[in-house]
């Protein structure tokens, strides 16, 4: 039995950051069901990476919505409308992404929903929070990676701004959004009183970045200044970063500088005593140890600097890594065949409960699969 088994979840949200947290809750065992448009479906079905898509739906919606169930209704139909508030009266959480305001029209906000069901935890994502000038401003990834700071942070000293390659800033907003539900299902127990919990996208993106954040405002607000090549940190001194080797490249991580110069041989190391140096002096510093490292392979280099205690590590690509025993005893891929034949070849739930790997029941749904059998299971 999985933790959240018995837990009903009506999920409004889509795209990512909404379906992200609903993911999760469903993953751990919460009957997840996503309450859709009729015929097309939520938007997240036609938003594609790389343009994939199975079962007339996109790669991306299949990944973040399996092990769910899909209810259509077209909430500006009266009928349809009162048959979601008979479900919402028998759920334990519901989630939506709507602009402030929205649910307000539909008479879905949360002050209504406590008065069908008080016992309900109302899970809301938006993009900038709810008051303020910034309010009714689009959330999207990429847009609030740009006004977060967060751009700062990545690439070389003389980049431009540069984003990070994954949706970081929905990924994390998800988790947090089950983070917030998952507490107040525990307090419920307590009080047998539901909850309103916000999440935003900036503010989640903000709360990414406290460690840097913290060391801005503690440092006199000085911006913060990325490595000339091979930045990691821009708050971290030599060696932290990436640099080549003869043949690939290998990742420094933090520890004594001066260990590292004397098992790599390299005397110039030796000036840089004071361990202030190490971050004031980063550049020059890692430029000494570019032209060292590059003399050897990789592989030298890691039998050298492992045995000696070194934070070190190859660079890998996906390819190297999802063929390598490490990845494999992982036991990290599944594969989640569609009513089309196709089969969607993904990655498990990261958590483990009792030393038990959690893999996925079922593939994501087609938009109103399973309405009829809901109608009869809830008495809609």
């Amino acid at each position: 039995m999985r933790p959240l088994e018995g837990i009903l979840v009506l999920e409004f949200a889509q795209f990512m950051a909404g379906p992200s947290a609903g993911l999760k809750l469903a993953d751990l065992g919460a009957r997840v069901i996503k309450i859709e448009r009729p015929n097309t479906g939520e938007a997240g079905r036609q938003i594609a990476l790389k343009n994939l898509f199975l079962d007339d739906s996109s790669l991306v919606f299949h990944t973040v919505n399996r092990n769910k169930d899909s209810y259509a209704a077209n909430l500006k139909d009266p009928e349809d409308l009162e048959r979601v508030k008979k479900l919402i009266s028998q759920a334990d959480v519901m989630t939506h992404n709507f602009r402030p305001g929205v649910m307000e029209k539909i008479g879905l906000d949360f002050n209504t929903i406590q008065n069908i069901n008080p016992k309900l935890i109302y899970g809301t994502v938006t993009g900038y929070g709810t008051e303020g000038p910034w309010a009714a401003k689009p959330g999207q990834d990429l847009l609030i990676q740009a006004m977060s700071g967060f751009t700062n942070l990545t690439g070389n000293k003389d980049d431009d701004p540069t984003p990070v390659g994954a949706a970081v800033s929905d990924i994390i907003t998800g988790t947090h959004l089950a983070h917030g539900i998952l507490a107040s299902l525990v307090k419920r127990e307590k009080t047998n009183k539901g909850a309103l919990v916000e999440v935003s996208l900036l503010e989640s993106t903000l709360d990414l970045q406290f460690e840097v954040i913290t060391t801005y405002l503690n440092d006199g607000n000085k911006r913060p200044v990325r490595a000339k090549q091979g930045a990691a940190n821009p708050y971290l001194g030599a060696p932290y970063g990436i640099y080549k080797t003869k043949d690939k490249y290998i990742a420094l991580a933090m520890g004594s500088l001066l260990k590292l110069g004397k098992i790599i041989n390299c005397e110039e190391i030796e000036n840089y005593y004071d361990t202030d140096s190490w971050f004031t002096k980063r550049d020059e510093i890692m430029d000494i140890l570019r032209a060292v490292l590059i003399k050897e392979t990789t592989k030298h280099w890691l039998n050298l600097l492992r045995p000696e205690g070194i934070w070190c590590s190859d660079v890998f690509d996906y390819k190297t890594l999802l063929e390598h025993d490490a990845y494999k005893v992982l036991q990290m891929d599944q594969k989640l065949p569609l009513l089309s034949g196709e089969v969607v070849h993904t990655i498990r739930c990261p958590i483990r409960v009792n030393d038990e790997r959690i893999f996925a029941s079922k593939p994501a749904p087609r938009v109103g699969q399973h309405t009829e059998d809901i109608i009869n299971e809830f008495n809609l």
